[in-house]
């Protein structure tokens, strides 16, 4: 029985440095498992940055061939000043109104509209070919 009672303590004694090994183990895994998450995150980090620069930087190069080769029509640029103009015409009128000393003024009072002359209209296009 003393062999019995001996090899058991064996068997206890080698099952405790399993167990012991065991948990060494475990903490280096948790330890370079953390390791590996943070150095996953950094990647993930670094590529949503250069994601997000290029991104900046495709806006801002479709906002300037924007910004560059769209002009208005010079129609259009005709009216706007021509708006604009009518409007300083007629900001005295409005003045007292705006400073909070008097009534909008009346339709019709103040200077008279200036008449100014429109562009003539494009001619519509036919269907038909001119031979």
């Amino acid at each position: 029985m003393s062999a019995c009672v001996l090899h058991e303590t064996g068997l206890t004694e080698k099952h405790e440095k399993i167990l012991g090994r065991r948990a060494e183990l475990l903490q280096q895994m948790e330890g370079s498992g953390e390791q590996l998450c943070r150095r996953r995150q950094v990647e993930e980090c670094e590529a949503a940055r250069r994601r997000n620069s290029t991104l900046v930087q495709d806006l801002q190069r479709i906002e300037d061939r924007l910004r560059g080769t769209w002009l208005p029509h010079p129609h259009l640029l005709a009216l706007e000043t021509r708006y604009w103009a009518s409007v300083e015409e007629s900001l005295p009128d409005w003045e007292r109104f705006f400073l909070g000393k008097g009534p909008p003024p009346a339709p019709g009072t103040g200077q008279p509209p200036r008449k100014t002359r429109l562009p003539p209209r494009p001619q519509p296009r036919t269907g038909r070919l001119e031979r």
